[in-house]
């Protein structure tokens, strides 16, 4: 039997994004949502994964890294500029775009499955993120 279990969490964090035409070229913020879901083709006895410490992890990985911080890509020239005044300040790798940052959480989510009990073949299967009400991405496990 495969099943499948979804955590959520929500975070407050900016962002910019200056190489594409518009209005997000400024610094912004959005409450962010995300919905983690983890697969496992089969489960012995029910359970996919623990809720309580795989939400503890992921938590703790989101809330540390990018709760009420910024998130700018690698290139952004406010990244020295942020650090060197002690902002909080996460760097996504190519520019922090909702695409980007789901792919993100994918790598985090994973690391926070490994060493967990879960299922076996447990993976994190698909990770779905909202920048606001109307835009949000889709990461899904190739």
């Amino acid at each position: 039997m495969t099943a499948a279990v979804a955590v959520r969490h929500n975070f407050e964090t900016a962002h910019r994004l200056p190489h594409l035409p518009g209005k997000c070229v400024s610094l912004h913020g959005h409450s962010w949502w995300t919905e983690v879901t983890v697969m496992a083709p089969e489960t012995e006895d029910g359970l996919v994964v623990e809720f309580g410490p795989f939400k503890a992890a992921l938590r703790q990985w989101i809330d540390f890294r990018l709760d009420h911080g910024v998130m700018l890509g690698p290139d952004d020239p406010l990244l020295p500029v942020l650090r060197e005044h002690d902002c909080k300040v996460y760097e996504v790798p190519g520019w922090p775009t909702v695409e980007n940052v789901a792919a993100m959480l994918a790598v985090a989510a994973s690391s926070a499955l490994e060493g967990l009990q879960c299922a076996p073949g447990a993976i994190v299967a698909r990770v779905h993120v909202a920048e606001t009400h109307v835009n949000a991405a889709t990461w899904i496990a190739p």
